[in-house]
């Protein structure tokens, strides 16, 4: 289906897509009763934002609003198709956990595995499409080598990490949220950074055991794990992909911290820096008490001033994918000096020849790509066209079009 066709006006999608993705976020921090008076159409694109933010198997169990049947029944096909994911990635975590404990390899289990085996979420909650491990770069071919075993091979290397993928001949359904069969990658990390908008920002220190073992490691401690769900949502918030669930990933764990683990987190090492603010605040519009008032203020004397009144104003729907449009230069407040910027501007204008070779491999893996043409656009084209009209982006009109496909 192409971008546009057969689709109601951008500006119609755009606005319900805010109306029902602020709705969602406020109705998960804080359940109520209320159900909103939206249309049929409304609905239907509520449903593209549930999935999109990864919240649909959350909603199943926490939603009180009287929604219609069908709404109804996708929550909780969702929740269902979550449970046997969750069953099969356990049952990966195992294989992976034995074959390098009989290789005296260690690993660290991230973000939704280590979540899972907190306790802070149980299966059916919290879908994965990722399995993310992190491993010391000297034990990167030993640790390929047990991903092997398993019938999983390096497919692609980003400047994040090594993209491991099974080559079943499996055609996964075309359809929004969460799905048994949809293919589970293993992300191979060597190290854990974000870059904001170009400088790396590093905490594998942070997050690597000081006493690993072989096998599965969870985070060192709970402040490691959140530094980590915080750097990971302020890549998200700069590139305008942050998710529902980020945030309450952000939520659960803030709850769970006393005030030792915040000391660590935020205290004179000032392990969580600058970059920790803007995922907190977000994660306060709507987990109203979910972080103390005195870690804001302290982070906050650390952020710079224009991220900070920045981050003060921002709302789900704008920094998410829950906003359809390109924009030039998504997190430019996120750049430091105006030499930093500058050097950001410049890297839009005129991307790297490994952003080039990892937009090619994004437009031929991921289906929502192919909803516009604007992945196969050169460099010169995409300016001339972002100068000239409004293009959206393929990965958020992709679901809407989906969920509008299946009510014809």
């Amino acid at each position: 289906m192409r971008s546009g066709a057969h689709l109601p006006s951008l500006g119609r999608i755009q606005s319900a897509l805010r109306k029902t993705t602020e709705a969602l976020a406020i109705e998960l921090a804080l359940p109520g009763s209320s159900t909103p008076d939206w249309s049929e159409f409304e609905w239907q694109i509520a449903r593209a934002v549930a999935a999109t933010h990864g919240v649909s198997p959350l909603l199943a169990s926490t939603l009180r609003w009287r929604v219609p049947a069908d709404w109804r029944a996708f929550l909780e096909q969702q929740r269902e198709n979550t449970i046997i994911r969750h069953g099969r990635i356990e049952s990966l975590l195992s294989q992976i956990d034995a074959l390098s404990r009989a290789q005296a390899l260690p690993l660290v289990a991230l973000k939704g595995a280590a979540l899972h085996r907190a306790g802070l979420y149980r299966a059916g909650e919290r879908p994965m499409a990722d399995l993310d491990l992190l491993v010391r770069p000297a034990d990167v071919v030993q640790a390929s080598a047990v991903l092997g075993k398993l019938g999983y091979h390096q497919s692609q290397i980003t400047p994040k990490h090594r993209v491991f993928t099974r080559h079943d001949p499996v055609n996964p359904p075309r359809d929004v949220g969460e799905h048994p069969d949809n293919p589970l990658k293993i992300e191979l990390h060597e190290s854990l950074r974000e870059w904001l908008p170009l400088d790396p920002q590093d905490i594998t220190s942070t997050v690597w055991p000081h006493q690993a073992t072989p096998g599965l490691n969870p985070y060192p401690t709970r402040a490691a794990l959140m530094a980590h769900l915080l750097l990971h949502a302020s890549g998200a918030l700069a590139y305008r992909c942050v998710r529902l669930l980020h945030l309450n990933d952000i939520a659960l764990v803030s709850r769970s911290m006393g005030e030792a683990d915040w000391q660590q987190l935020c205290g004179p090492d000032r392990r969580c820096a600058w970059w920790a603010l803007p995922p907190l605040l977000l994660t306060t519009r709507y987990y109203e008490a979910a972080v103390p008032h005195a870690v804001l203020e302290s982070l906050a004397a650390r952020c710079p001033k224009w991220l900070r009144s920045r981050s003060q104003r921002q709302v789900l729907a704008q920094v998410s994918l829950s906003n359809l449009r390109i924009e030039a230069f998504p997190g430019i407040e996120w750049a430091r000096t105006p030499s930093e910027g500058f050097r950001y501007v410049m890297s839009r204008i005129r991307p790297s020849r490994e952003t080039l070779v990892l937009r090619k491999y994004v437009a031929a893996t991921q289906p929502h790509c192919s909803a516009g043409n604007w992945s196969q656009l050169s460099q010169g084209r995409r300016i001339l066209k972002w100068l000239l009209s409004r293009p959206t982006r393929s990965e958020s009109l992709y679901p809407v079009q989906m969920v509008l496909m299946r009510a014809r």
